[in-house]
């Protein structure tokens, strides 16, 4: 139906008859002269019809001058030179001027306009409309070509893509499953893989040293901007590695692809920080390196006063205080500080405490009184707080205390405009091995039940639990998470030992895992992987702050697609197919 794309037409075409086919962007009438911005997924280009073109053309601008916007084209004309050149545009050197102009399929008013800012929940119902803009597909094309980009690379340096089960056995990996009723086997049930962990695994102890698969994954778990039920991530695994041979390939692996799909250059070598050292500067074990704020640990400066918020948790095991110190943020009002204090409270905080000194030096502070001036005075020079600074504080449980002055780090560097440019990445390694549920009295895996821990023996490692760190690593690029991975444990007694301080006893251990046990029986080499979120890294390149943008069909927050109507209900018939009934519960998501 065409002979070229509508934004790829240039110069060298100039005197040519192209045929174009496209959407409508934009449509006017000057008076008997009709101008068409054609649009495909290349681009767009300028259409005329002029009454003296070519006999007959009379008809064309009686057609052109009832194109509306969206509309369906066909358009036959020749390549001319434009007298008005439009530098925004691929094409815009030249333009086509129309010989016949047909209506392939008229458009109805739409329910919002490109040009326009719609809200993103129309946008949803409508996305087929929403991917038609330049700016969709723009980010679309982004996610194309970096998929194909890690497909070559991974390709040329003999990675083996093998494609794993998506109607497995549910297995637990920190996120509920997704649940596929067995139609031959009643009572019984699938799920949907949270990823390809175990497979990749075993094959590994197959003897295929070296595997990737762009994998599709899910997880039943509420979503945010980077985060969604059904989500692709690049997974690989290696055999025969260590921590450091994993982290080397795929640095190389990230640095080349950025500079082929963004044409960016990341540094050499991305430096490294332990989980410890960026929970206790950054709040975070995702630190955005380009906001130059710290966290600094005031125990010692605060056990001596009379404010028993601080001194409660000052020095305790588990327990934490510590500051924030803002430049320029005396700027803050009243009213202000408690919208951190909101934003805190988001995150576990209790309360939020602050020191406020004015540019002539004034102190402003709810717990200025419970200092004696020579401690207030030494407080405050150990944060580096001067005039003209608000420093922020928080006590309470180590973790709880780092994720809400993390948060208010985040905030108070995009606040201020402190956030630098450019592309920061980093290694985090060392994680804990595992993490203390209060609720459930027992260990949850920080990574996963698989990954294995620094120590070599197990009667160390249940000696030692509390305190175990893991030889899990996550690559983070400007504060996003983008690849976690791990050396996986390769001994059966290890393992049964890490399900054993999990809480899966033998009998359950057996029953969910005991494919994996057994394998790990006949011979299984040291290995290990990483996976990489291809929606995040895609996001990231593509300067969206959502997922969202780079997905074709994504969900919402509450878990729709808005377009399909999916969840949707089932025929009692259809379920009966699959020996499901429905409980009413009256509950609903969040509930």
């Amino acid at each position: 139906m065409r002979t070229h794309f509508c934004g790829l037409v240039d110069e060298a075409l100039i005197g040519q008859t192209v045929t174009l086919c496209g959407w409508a962007d934009v449509a006017r009438n000057l008076g008997g002269v009709c101008f068409i911005d054609l649009r495909d997924h290349e681009g767009i280009v300028q259409v005329v019809a002029e009454p003296s073109a070519a006999e007959g053309n009379a008809a064309v601008v009686a057609t052109a001058e009832k194109v509306g916007y969206e509309d369906c084209l066909r358009i036959t004309g020749t390549v001319r030179r434009r007298q008005s050149v439009n530098p925004k545009l691929r094409t815009g050197q030249v333009e086509v001027v129309a010989e016949t102009i047909e209506v392939l399929n008229k458009a109805e008013p739409l329910p919002f306009h490109h040009h326009e800012n719609p809200g993103e929940d129309i946008r949803l119902k409508y996305r087929y409309l929403d991917l038609r803009s330049p700016e969709m597909q723009r980010k679309l094309r982004t996610r194309t070509k970096l998929v194909s980009a890690l497909r070559h690379w991974l390709d040329a340096r003999g990675f083996q893509d093998i494609e794993t089960p998506i109607l497995t056995k549910a297995t637990p990996e920190g996120a509920r499953d997704f649940l596929v009723p067995a139609r031959m086997h009643a009572g019984e049930f699938y799920a949907l893989p949270q990823s390809p962990q175990l497979f990749k695994q075993i094959l590994m102890m197959a003897g295929f040293d070296r595997y990737y698969q762009i994998a599709r994954c899910f997880r039943d778990e509420a979503l945010r901007a980077d985060r969604q039920l059904e989500f692709t991530q690049l997974d690989m695994e290696f055999a025969w590695v260590s921590e450091r041979d994993v982290q080397d390939t795929v640095e190389t692996m990230i640095r080349d692809v950025f500079r082929e799909v963004a044409d960016v250059e990341l540094v050499a070598e991305f430096p490294r920080m332990t989980w410890a050292e960026a929970m206790r500067r950054y709040g975070s074990d995702k630190p955005d390196l380009r906001i130059p704020l710290e966290l600094v640990d005031v125990d010692a400066q605060v056990q001596g006063s009379g404010f028993k918020v601080f001194t409660d948790w000052a020095g305790v095991e588990g327990g934490r205080v510590c500051a924030l110190r803002i430049p320029g943020g005396a700027a803050l009002s009243r009213k202000q500080i408690d919208e951190y204090a909101a934003h805190a409270a988001k995150y576990g905080a209790k309360g939020l405490a602050y020191i406020k000194l004015s540019e002539t030096g004034e102190v402003t502070s709810p717990i200025a009184k419970f200092f004696g001036d020579d401690a207030f005075a030494a407080l405050v020079a150990h944060v580096g707080a001067g005039n003209g600074d608000i420093v922020f504080f928080g006590a309470g449980k180590y973790t709880t205390v780092s994720d809400f002055m993390g948060a208010l780090r985040l905030k108070a560097g995009r606040d201020f405009g402190l956030v630098g440019g450019g592309w920061r990445p980093l290694w985090v390694t060392d994680f804990p091995m595992f993490e203390w549920d209060d609720e459930a009295e027992r260990y949850v895996a920080l990574h996963h039940p698989f990954t294995a821990p620094a120590v070599d023996d197990e009667a160390e490692l249940r000696a030692h639990a509390r305190t175990a760190v893991s030889r899990g690593y996550d690559m983070v690029l400007n504060g996003n998470e983008i690849g976690g991975g791990s050396i996986r444990i390769h001994r059966a007694s290890m393992q049964s030992a890490v399900f054993e301080l999990l809480g899966i006893g033998a009998e359950e251990a057996e029953a969910k895992f005991g494919f994996l046990l057994d394998a790990l029986k006949y011979g299984a080499p040291p290995h290990g992987g990483i996976a990489f979120g291809i929606d995040r890294i895609a996001a990231l390149i593509a300067g969206t702050d959502s997922i969202r943008d780079v997905i074709a069909f994504p969900k919402t927050t509450g878990a729709q697609c808005l377009m399909t109507g999916a969840p949707s209900p089932i025929p009692d018939a259809q379920l009966a197919e699959v020996h499901v009934q429905v409980r009413a519960t009256g509950k609903t998501l969040g509930d």
